[in-house]
Formats: C-alpha cells, sequence, structure tokens
C-alpha cells in the first residue's frame, strides 16, 4: 500500500541506490549474528535502464555484470563472488568483501540498482513433531485424511482432480525421494522428478555449501513432510494423501542437515525453480520482519507476478504479538498462509480408576516413557494435586512446602499457568515427583507442552479439575499408563481455529498479510525413511503445501496460464469460510491480521460461477485512510442468481499496551469495536455473464482508544440464491501509523531506563566515563525496537552537542514518561555528526522476551567507525535516529532520538 512518502521504501525493498547516492549507505554495516559480515546481495540494472539513466555515459556495450567487475576493479574493492544470478526476476550478484572498508566504495557505483546485506536464516523449525512408531494396531490412526476435507480436496479428487501435469517445486531442507510414497526415486519418470542440492548435508551457514545435482535428505525431514503433503502417494499405511498426488515435484535443497542458510542461496533457488519451469513453488520457512523487505520477498513477488503461484508459510510467532509478519511471505503477490487447526488429533487414553469417569486423553502418538519400576504401567497410580482449588494462580511455580510428602510413584496434578513448565517441574522433582499431569487453565486443547527433561503432558482444564476435586473429597482417585498405549483420534476441541501459533500481521506499511489459512496443525505427513518414514507435524509450514497442492488443483483445471496464476490468491480469499475464535459461537470472529481471509475451500473455489474482485480492501490507517472501495461482482455461471451483500465483522485486537511501548502478546483479546460499513446495493440479480460494481463504504469504528493502536477487520459478505458464499477482506488502523513508539525508552526489562551505554562491565555507564576502544574497554550501545523502523542510525557526535531529541532525560537518569519535544532536531543532514557507528535498515520490532535473542539489540562501540577508520580521541555522545513508520527519510521530524551521558575516548 504506498504512501507518498514512503514510495522510496517500496522502490528498493531495501535501501534504494540511485546515482550518486552513496551517502544513503556511508558506512553500512551491521553487527548483528543473523547477518554473514561483508557480504552483499547487488541488484543491477538491465542494459535498458541502465542506458536510460542520465550521466552514465556512452551505450552500455557489455553485460552488467562485466560493468560491475570493472567498476570494482576500478575502485581496488577485494571480493569474491558467492553466487550470479542473471534472470527476468533478479538480476545481479552476491560478493563477498575482504573488509567493511570496501561498503562505502561498492555503495557508490552508479551500476548498482540495490544493495542488501545477506541474512542468515533458521533453518525450518515445527511446532511439534512425533514421529509414528508402528505401522498397525494401536500405533496407527484411523483417519489421516481430514485435513484435507477440510479444504474440500476430497470433493475434487472425487472428479478426478489429483494435479496431473502440473510442477510443485519445494524449497525446503530437501526430500527423501527414496520414500515408497514419494516414488522411491529421483529423475524423469519419477514423483520427484528434478531438483538442486545448494549445500550438501555439512553446511551450516557458516561453512563452505558443497552443491551437487541430487536433493535427497536423510537427516533433516522438514522438506519430506512438506513434499508428502502436497503429493504423498495414497494406499500409505496410515490411510492419508497429498492433496495434489499426481502432480510431478521438485526438490531445491537449501539447508543442510544443522544450522542456517544466506538469503543469497534463498534466491539462487528460487530462480532456479522459475527456470526449470515450476508451476508452483513452496516455501515453508521464514524469518520474523514485518516488512517487505527482504530480497527472497521481492524475488518471490516478482516470480509471482510472472505467472507462478508461490504458497509461503506465515511464521509461527504468534505469541510475540502483532506487526510481526514473516518474511518472505510479506512479498507483496505471493500467498502468505495461515495455520488452521486439524479437525482430528491423535490421543493416548488414560483410565481412571476410583471414580466414574471416561477415558482421559493426552496429545501423543505413544504413551508416556514412565520411569521404571516406581511407576509401572497398567497399574493404577495414585494421584496427587499440589492444590485443590482449580483456580489457583501459579501452582507450583514456587518451591513446594516441606509439608509436601513424598511424591515418587505418585502422578502429580498441577495447574497450568505464571511460570514456565520447567520450573513447576523442577519445584514436583525436587519433592520426588516424576511423572506430572499439567491441566491447562486456558481451552480444552490437547498440545504437547515444552517439558524436557521432565515426563509430563497436557490434559483438558475439565479433566484436571474432575481429578483435583476427587482427591479433594479424599477420593482414592487413581489412573492407568497402558503399556503400548491406546491411541486413537478425537475431534479436535479447537479443530477448525486458527493455531495460536499463526504470526500476526499486518505488516508495518498495512499489507494484508496473512492472505489465507490453511489446516497447519497435527499434520501427518511422510518422513525421511532412517527417521521413521511417517510424522506429524504442525506449523505453518504445514499450511502452506495445502496451498500448493491447491493451486496444482486449481493449474489442472484451469490452466497453467499467467492470468490464472494471478487470480489464484483472489479466488482462494473470496470463496474461504471465516474462522471463528472459538467453538461457542458467541464470540467475535478471529482477526483478520490472523486469521486472512479464512480457510481456503477450492472446491468452492473452482465450483462457484460467480467472482468478486477484489479479494483484499486495505483502509490503511487514520491518517492514510482510504475507506471508499468498489467491489467488481460477476456472474459466470449458467443460472440467473440473485445476492445479498452484507458486513460481517470480525474481532478487533488493540495491539500495544497501555505503556504505549510492547506489544499486547498473542492470543490476542478480541474487542466487539466494529467498523460501520455501507453497501451499495444490498440486493443485486445478475444474467449469466453479467457484471455489477459494489460501492462499499467503510468508517473506522466509533469506540475504542487510538493509543492502543486497534486493528480492525472483517468482511463484505456476497450471499447468493444457488448457495455461492463470497466475501471480500478488509482490514484497516484506527489510529495512526506514525505515533508508533519506535524507540523503547522504558525500564520495563532492565529496571532502567533504555537506551543506555553499558560500560565495560555491563552496567549502566557514569556521565564523562573513559575509555581505551581496545578489548573490553569500551562502551556498548543497548536498546530495544517497540515498531519496527526502516532505517536506524548510530552515530557519534560531539560531547558538546546540543538539542533537544525525542527521548527526554533529565539528569542522567531516565524519567517515567517520555514526551515530544517542542522543538526537533534540524532538517536531515544537517546535524553535525563526528562519524557513523552502524545503520539498519527494515528492522523488526523486538520481540517481549527480556534477556533472549532478540528481546534486545547490542551495538559495541569499537576503535572504528563504520567506514573502518580511526575513531579519534575527543568526548562524544551517542546519537541514536530511527524514522518512524510512514516518516519521510528527508524530514529529520520524522525520526526518533535519543542522546547519550557523554564519554571521552582516550
Amino acid at each position: 500500500m504506498l504512501r507518498p512518502s514512503f514510495v522510496w521504501l517500496i522502490l528498493g525493498f531495501t535501501f534504494l541506490l540511485p546515482a550518486g547516492a552513496a551517502n544513503l549507505t556511508d558506512g553500512w554495516r551491521d553487527p548483528s549474528p543473523n547477518f554473514l559480515q561483508n557480504a552483499y546481495i547487488v541488484e543491477l540494472y538491465t542494459p535498458d535502464a541502465l542506458q536510460s539513466i542520465a550521466g552514465l555515459g556512452t551505450r552500455v556495450l557489455t553485460s552488467p555484470h562485466d560493468v560491475l567487475y570493472k567498476r570494482l576493479e576500478e575502485r581496488g574493492i577485494e571480493y569474491s563472488i558467492r553466487s550470479v544470478f542473471d534472470d527476468a526476476a533478479f538480476l545481479g550478484v552476491s560478493l563477498q568483501l575482504t573488509s567493511s572498508l570496501y561498503v562505502q566504495s561498492l555503495a557508490s557505483i552508479h551500476d548498482i540498482k540495490s544493495l542488501y546485506p545477506v541474512q542468515l536464516w533458521q533453518r525450518p523449525s515445527p511446532q511439534n513433531v512425533q514421529v509414528l512408531a508402528g505401522t498397525s494396531g494401536a500405533d496407527c490412526p484411523p483417519d489421516g485424511m481430514s485435513a484435507l476435507q477440510m479444504i474440500g480436496v476430497d470433493k475434487l479428487h472425487a472428479q478426478g482432480y489429483l494435479g496431473k501435469g502440473v510442477t510443485v517445486c519445494v524449497i525446503d531442507t530437501g526430500v527423501d525421494y527414496s520414500h515408497p510414497y514419494l516414488g522411491s526415486g529421483f529423475g524423469p519418470g519419477h514423483k520427484v522428478a528434478f531438483g538442486y542440492d545448494f549445500v550438501g548435508d555439512s553446511f551450516n551457514g557458516s561453512n563452505t555449501p558443497h552443491p551437487d545435482p541430487d536433493p535427497l535428505d536423510q537427516c533433516a525431514g522438514h522438506g519430506t513432510h512438506v513434499a508428502g503433503i502436497i503429493g504423498a502417494n495414497p494406499g500409505n499405511p496410515y490411510g492419508f494423501s497429498g492433496v495434489a498426488y499426481e502432480s510431478t515435484l521438485g526438490a531445491y535443497r537449501i539447508f543442510g542437515c544443522t544450522g542456517t542458510t544466506p538469503d543469497d542461496i534463498i534466491i539462487a533457488a528460487l530462480l532456479r525453480a522459475n527456470k526449470d519451469k515450476c508451476n508452483v513453488l513452496n516455501l515453508s520457512l521464514g524469518s520474523r520482519s514485518g516488512w517487505s523487505s527482504a530480497p527472497s520477498a521481492v524475488v518471490a513477488s516478482r516470480i509471482a507476478d510472472m505467472g507462478k503461484i508461490v504458497s509461503i508459510s506465515a511464521g509461527n510467532d504468534g505469541s510475540y504479538g502483532p506487526w510481526d509478519a514473516s518474511n518472505p511471505a510479506t512479498g507483496l503477490n505471493v500467498i502468505s498462509v495461515a495455520s488452521v487447526q486439524n479437525t482430528r488429533i491423535l490421543v493416548q487414553n488414560l483410565t481412571v480408576v476410583g471414580a466414574a469417569h471416561g477415558p482421559i486423553f493426552y496429545w501423543g502418538l505413544d504413551p508416556l516413557n514412565l520411569p521404571q519400576p516406581d511407576y509401572p504401567y497398567d497399574t493404577p497410580l495414585s494421584i496427587y494435586a499440589l492444590s485443590t482449588n482449580t483456580s489457583v494462580v501459579g501452582d507450583g511455580c514456587s518451591p513446594l512446602p516441606d509439608s509436601t510428602p513424598n511424591l515418587n510413584g505418585k502422578v502429580v496434578l498441577v495447574r497450568r499457568g505464571q511460570c514456565l513448565f520447567t520450573t513447576k517441574l523442577a519445584n514436583i522433582a525436587a519433592k520426588g515427583g516424576n511423572v506430572t499431569l499439567i491441566y491447562d487453565n486456558i481451552v480444552e486443547t490437547l498440545w504437547s507442552p515444552p517439558v524436557a527433561p521432565y515426563i509430563a503432558t497436557i490434559i483438558s482444564p475439565s479433566d484436571g479439575e474432575f481429578l483435583v476435586k476427587q482427591f479433594a473429597a479424599g477420593i482414592d482417585i487413581k489412573v492407568v499408563f497402558h503399556k503400548g498405549g491406546i491411541s486413537s483420534t478425537t475431534p479436535s476441541l479447537d479443530g477448525g481455529l486458527v493455531s495460536s501459533f499463526t504470526s500476526y500481521g499486518p505488516t508495518n506499511d498495512m499489507f494484508f498479510k496473512p492472505a489465507v489459512a490453511a489446516p497447519g496443525g497435527n499434520i501427518i505427513s511422510t518422513y525421511p525413511v532412517a527417521l521413521g518414514s511417517y510424522a506429524i507435524n504442525s506449523g505453518t509450514s504445514m499450511a502452506a503445501p495445502m496451498v500448493s497442492g491447491a493451486s496444482a488443483l486449481l493449474f489442472e483445471k484451469l490452466g497453467t496460464t499467467r492470468s490464472v496464476a494471478r487470480r489464484a490468491r483472489k479466488l482462494f480469499e473470496t470463496t474461504a469460510l471465516a474462522i471463528p475464535s472459538d467453538k461457542t459461537g458467541s464470540s467475535p470472529l478471529q482477526t483478520l491480521a490472523q486469521q486472512g481471509a479464512g480457510l481456503i475451500n477450492v472446491y468452492n473455489a473452482l465450483s462457484y460461477g460467480t467472482t468478486l474482485t477484489p479479494g483484499e480492501l486495505l483502509l490503511n490507517d487514520t491518517a492514510h485512510f482510504s475507506g471508499t472501495k468498489i467491489l467488481n461482482l460477476r456472474n459466470e455461471g449458467k443460472r440467473r442468481q440473485s445476492y445479498t451483500l452484507s458486513h460481517v465483522p470480525a474481532g478487533t485486537i488493540n495491539t500495544i499496551r497501555g505503556d504505549g511501548f510492547q506489544p499486547v502478546l498473542g492470543p490476542i483479546p478480541l474487542t466487539t469495536d466494529y467498523a460501520n460499513v455501507t453497501i451499495i446495493p444490498s440486493s443485486i440479480s445478475l444474467s449469466p455473464g453479467a457484471t455489477a460494481k459494489i460501492l462499499v463504504i467503510v468508517d473506522p469504528p466509533k469506540t475504542g482508544v487510538h493509543t492502543l493502536f486497534p486493528v480492525y477487520s472483517g468482511f463484505i459478505q456476497v450471499r447468493g440464491s444457488l448457495g455461492e458464499d463470497l466475501h471480500s477482506s478488509y482490514l484497516g488502523l484506527n489510529a495512526n501509523s506514525f505515533d508508533l513508539k519506535v524507540i523503547d525508552s522504558t525500564s520495563y526489562y532492565f529496571g532502567y531506563r533504555l537506551p543506555a551505554l553499558w560500560d565495560s562491565k555491563g552496567k549502566v555507564q557514569a556521565p564523562g566515563q573513559a575509555y581505551a576502544l581496545q578489548g573490553n574497554d569500551a562502551p556498548t550501545l543497548v536498546y530495544r525496537l517497540a515498531a519496527g523502523t526502516a532505517a536506524l542510525y548510530v552515530d557519534l557526535v560531539s560531547a558538546n552537542t546540543t538539542f533537544a531529541p525525542s527521548i527526554m532525560k533529565r539528569d542522567g537518569v531516565f524519567e517515567r514518561e517520555w514526551w515530544p519535544p517542542g522543538n526537533v532536531l534540524p532538517a536531515a543532514g544537517k546535524v553535525a555528526i563526528v562519524g557513523r557507528l552502524s545503520a539498519f535498515y527494515y528492522r523488526p520490532r523486538n520481540v517481549d522476551a527480556s534477556y533472549q535473542s532478540g528481546g534486545y539489540n547490542l551495538v559495541p562501540i569499537t576503535s572504528r567507525f563504520a567506514n573502518s577508520t580511526q575513531i579519534p580521541k575527543g568526548n562524544y555522545k551517542v546519537l541514536v535516529r530511527a524514522l518512524k513508520i510512514t516518516g519521510n527519510p528527508k524530514e529529520e521530524s520524522s525520526y526518533e532520538s535519543w542522546l547519550s551521558t557523554p564519554f571521552a575516548v582516550v
């Protein structure tokens, strides 16, 4: 969604480098460990574009790459080539510089279109992984097709649409194509017909890759699970099949057995898949961002625009709250996919002895591995409840009292909440308890909690409360764990709801992410033979291939044309099913910032004779509000149809807490502060082939608190007389994005106000402290971002610099509140800086996790500026400036700023 002052951000998708713009990247350096030092992706102009740039001299006769190499040689830049990109979707090269000294010189080259630092991406990590232990009897789940039934695939299979003639390419950890239900081979004639390994087994992100033509994975498993969701053959022991099991698969391995991968390898895989004429590309990977800025997102978006369908997982960071859309799913033309819980789950059964009660379920393919001989199987084990109050807060969070009996041999009951699971279990273990049942305090959902190295599992609130009440009444209540387990499937109590782990959007620039949802919670699929052959995983990684498979069915029926590819997201969005926030039906629909346009139904998408465009109505924020929209409703069927139109609101989410700095953590509560919508006309009848324009006027909610930055959303629903229900989705911010506070100036985490300078001992430095800038004798800047920023600068200024930064302090002690000053910094470029320490672009906000990776940022101050020149002796302050969302990068008033206490370099 372009805003006039924001165009420079969209054009380059990072910092744009037009001719003579070296100052924009002057001294660019990023000490963060998730970037490769001195490695850069360079995008080049095409020959025609290069020729059109004024002042570049005579006609360019050589290739853009050769021109770049010549410029590098002219400047004496020492480098090696990591990758060469020569594709219509991306023309450029990835370079490894021998020194940061060359960055400024590299950025000054006129022939460069854009410059990106090379980022390291974490390998995909599903929320739960359970490998199936057997293929018959109790271990064999009786229903493997529920996820496909949720999205209408079973109906298309019955009509003979199985993906034949469509190629779907998996960019992931590789695929174990030796699996009997993935074709038992590789190459022409096999299910996995082509692909490439860009890395090799031993690659971990920091060493040398060893590419080869064979994308076999027998050590990771993620890509094999994804491939099975798309294309696993039916007839396997667990009764499931891929969504498009007659499609042809391509496999592109970009991760080794361990570690990370750089995004220049992701780009190489995207371009290779595009060159290999893949119809559908699946990327079940991502990185927290909030911006459409990663080069892989840019390339994926361009490939989608060229006529491919690109399906990408929306991210598994829902617990971190809003404004956290994941790259590369933030690509403007790709399909970002949220996860919905499967309607059925695999469970183990406990038998209750001593009271009339049915079996108690806990999530799992296998029974708990009880410590023997103290906890024998098939034997009633006594219960001990830590508290007889089923509303207790912080149950087990403190050391247990001395009156607690020896818990060895007893099954301990503890209520979830208030502290880490492992804290509760450590306190229980201190009293001898070795097996624990944790009853949930939120929902009846069963799931696998992070309890290692302890033995524990989650049971439902109702089952837990029943056991506690029996224990409190003095009844000798016991439970039995059965050897070998009693496995079954049961309707999932949160089946059909958005998975709580799904990342929340929208993007910082108010784009609609995620786009749609698909089943991703508790999905059974193939796994490398050496690792067990079959597994159940959860994650948006599992939802994306559902959409990829559905896209193959769409291509099979409608044809693999560019026009079909560019219609795919709209078709999936407008025929999706709105997702509730709970099973009661009394609560608001889930916010579209997490569900997107809803749960896809590919059968509806391909069978409806009515179309509705656009699929997304982007309303923006209050300062850039665009509330008047036109919908195009067309009857492409063979019968006349009447339609009624109505407004269906979804829950509004307050995204920022009352302190103005901390995001609301997920799952985010919903409010009924709905928008007011006028639809003209509210009913219409269309003959076959007829089109009508529908006027939609959206007014932001009249209630709510702007300083909590409410995101409101909902649907314009169209209900046809022939049973065709469609909708167009809207989303807006009932506040001004510019007012989002970017730099966290609270004491929320550290007990003192941020930002701050730490001395060599990690303490807040005293004003005037002196440093040699050698070894540990140097200060470190610590800061947090409460919101994303497109540009953040860290500079040294003279100690006698005087101006009023936007984050105020008094006598070196930060006050509890901050306020905008009456006067602001002078215009950009007029602040006298001694030198740049660091510059960062398109940074996500920090997560709400103190003292953990991503919770805060450190910038060590070394003896040199970012351009490698020496910092002279003298008295300085550190100036931090962060561009506010929608701010004009050329206006200093668009930046938040902070000025440190003075220090000396001696």
